[in-house]
């Protein structure tokens, strides 16, 4: 006795312990598992609670349903049973879950007569419409008709009806790609030899070309279905392999059957491609681009309805989704349905106070599109109130004002409000700046660079000084260009270790200052060369300190005093410090363009393993 309760405190320890973790990590499949394992062997009223928690996480786990499932037929929990069905079959396309339901179904109908048989007839058509395109389906062609042969017939009206039922199950499953598609062949030319060698001559050479492309095609989908697993359970991205390599075998089988290697009619071959997303999201329902893809799928075939019901279905799964939001209002607004779009950009919005500055644009945009100019205004006067409205709204509203409304004047009057809330935010003025540009406003210019430039601390103001000197080199003369460069020195100088060799001219300044567009006044060896000396000249310095401290005073004292000074040529080998390299990009970047950083690039990757080899 002793040692059967120590097994089940144990065993109830383990629950709690999964239940903890399930807790902490809601998506962890292990967990999932362990938890569904062990409700396998307790009473239904325990394992139930256990079941909803699992499939609430996994609601297309289709194992798990026919598990839940599975446990009420063991205590006949008919109604119980239905509900569940209800809930999962339509999505968990899976064979075994399916088969489950179709014995159920015949346990319920079994004793009925004739009526019990029209209902498990009418399930096994319900179920072959659904899942009959599965591979594996092919147990289910074969046991609907074994079902058929099995049913009496009184007269010879019904046993012609029987039989054509049967052909035709017959002919539908011979032309579907499943496993026992060969079987199948062989079973139906046995059925119409039975029936009349004379009829079946003529049937069997009529079916052939489609069983044979049925078998073909079956040897092509099967390269893309066994790289599929189907245990695998539904949850977020991680970004694992594991992961990525199942999103692109989904991705490579549902190419292969919008291609319709088997030539058949657009509907079959739509039902196909519908079969394979429904399966697909049962693995991959947390991914926002299979549903986007099913859903324009649906649209680009001109089923808008079904479009709408995938992005609904999708919001539902994802309703953290905003891409799935716009996009769905997307598509309501493109045909016309201008309320429904609009009810989707207000659940964007929400309360209005913890409202994104991107909903806040998008939505403006949509008034501005569908109700005009007015109606944006309004929205953008409340919107500003927010004290979370970012500058972004600003920017966005003035840009439309400018660029639809052709209203300069309330543009710029925008962009000068704003200016009183935003100006600590560099990216503000720069878009205020190429607003003026496009006035070709070149005094307001220079006193909105003057005005950020006095109230920027010097290292948030290192893109306004760059805009300010391409300003100058459009606008300016030499001499305004030369003295806004030496200004830019001064103030950022201060804001690094390189002091007063900061404020020297260098020849990368006369490289920027005549450069244009991709378009350099030195070769590409040059640009080579001056971006290595820049990186020497930025860190030699640094690096000779580093050196003399590590060697310590004693060391030096040896060195004669003739040598001193070239101490760290003739020792040690300066490494370059990849700490430090984030920051040297930007300032190549600063100083000599996209070009140069490029160069500037190769340079240290080239560089660094040389040193270590060195090491």
């Amino acid at each position: 006795m002793a040692s059967v309760d120590n097994g089940a405190q144990s065993e109830t320890k383990d629950q709690a312990t999964t239940s903890t973790t399930a807790a902490t990590d809601p998506y962890n499949v292990e967990a999932a598992e362990i938890l569904a394992s062990s409700a396998q062997h307790m009473p239904i009223a325990q394992a139930a609670p256990i079941y909803e928690q699992i499939l609430s996480l996994f609601p297309t786990a289709s194992k798990f349903w026919k598990q839940y499932a599975e446990a009420h037929m063991a205590v006949n929990n008919d109604d119980a049973i239905k509900q569940i069905f209800s809930r999962c079959l339509l999505n968990c396309l899976h064979i075994p879950l399916w088969r489950c339901y179709i014995r159920f179904i015949r346990k319920v109908n079994e004793k009925k007569g004739a009526d019990g048989q029209d209902e498990i007839r009418k399930a096994f058509d319900f179920m072959l419409g659904y899942v009959g395109a599965d591979m594996a389906s092919g147990p289910v062609w074969m046991e609907y008709i074994t079902f058929l042969k099995s049913l009496p017939a009184q007269t010879a009206q019904e046993e012609s009806i029987r039989m054509t039922a049967i052909r035709k199950t017959y002919q539908k499953a011979i032309i579907t790609p499943t496993h026992h598609v060969e079987q199948l062949w062989r079973e139906y030319e046995n059925f119409e030899n039975s029936v009349s060698r004379q009829l079946a001559k003529g049937l069997v050479s009529e079916y052939q070309p489609k069983y044979n492309s049925a078998r073909a095609v079956y040897r092509e989908q099967k390269k893309y279905v066994d790289e599929i697993d189907y245990n695998m359970l539904a949850v977020p991205p991680t970004g694992s392999f594991k992961e990525e390599q199942q999103w692109m075998a989904w991705k490579r089988f549902l190419t292969f059957e919008k291609g319709n290697p088997q030539r058949i009619d657009s509907v079959s071959s739509n039902k196909r491609i519908i079969f394979t997303y429904e399966q697909c999201l049962m693995y991959l329902y947390h991914y926002q681009d299979v549903w986007y893809d099913y859903a324009t799928w649906h649209a680009k075939s001109g089923s808008i309805d079904s479009a709408i019901k995938v992005f609904q279905r999708a919001l539902k799964a994802l309703p953290d989704s905003d891409t799935l939001k716009y996009a769905y209002a997307e598509l309501e607004e493109s045909r016309g349905a201008i309320q429904p779009a609009r009810k989707i950009y207000e659940s964007l919005l929400g309360d209005g106070v913890n409202a994104t500055a991107l909903a806040h644009i998008q939505f403006i945009r949509f008034l501005r599109r569908n109700e005009g100019v007015e109606a944006a205004r309004k929205y953008f006067l409340d919107a500003r109130k927010s004290p979370d409205c970012s500058y972004h709204v600003y920017v966005a509203y003035a840009l439309i004002a400018f660029c639809l409304d052709k209203d300069s004047k309330i543009a710029h009057n925008i962009f000068e409000a704003g200016l009183k809330r935003f100006m600590h935010e560099p990216v503000y003025i720069l878009e205020y700046a190429d607003f003026l540009s496009r006035l070709n406003d070149e005094r307001n210019i220079r006193a909105l660079f003057e005005r950020a430039l006095s109230s920027l601390p010097p290292e948030e103001s290192v893109e306004v000084w760059k805009r300010y000197i391409q300003f100058e080199q459009t606008y300016g003369d030499l001499a305004s260009m030369l003295k806004v460069e030496q200004r830019r020195k001064e103030a950022l100088s201060r804001t690094g270790e390189d002091g007063a060799s900061a404020l020297e001219s260098s020849l990368q300044d006369v490289v920027s200052r005549y450069s244009f567009m991709d378009l350099w006044p030195c070769s590409s060896k040059d640009l080579d060369h001056l971006a290595r000396q820049e990186w020497l000249a930025k860190n030699i310095n640094k690096k000779a300190e580093k050196s003399a401290v590590s060697n310590g005073p004693a060391t030096l004292d040896k060195i004669p005093a003739g040598l001193a000074s070239n101490s760290n040529v003739s020792g040690k080998v300066i490494y370059p410090d990849t700490s430090q390299t984030r920051l040297e990009f930007h300032l190549a970047q600063q100083r000599l363009g996209s070009r140069l950083l490029l160069t500037h690039c190769r340079i240290l990757l080239d560089w660094h393993p040389m040193y270590l080899m060195r090491c």
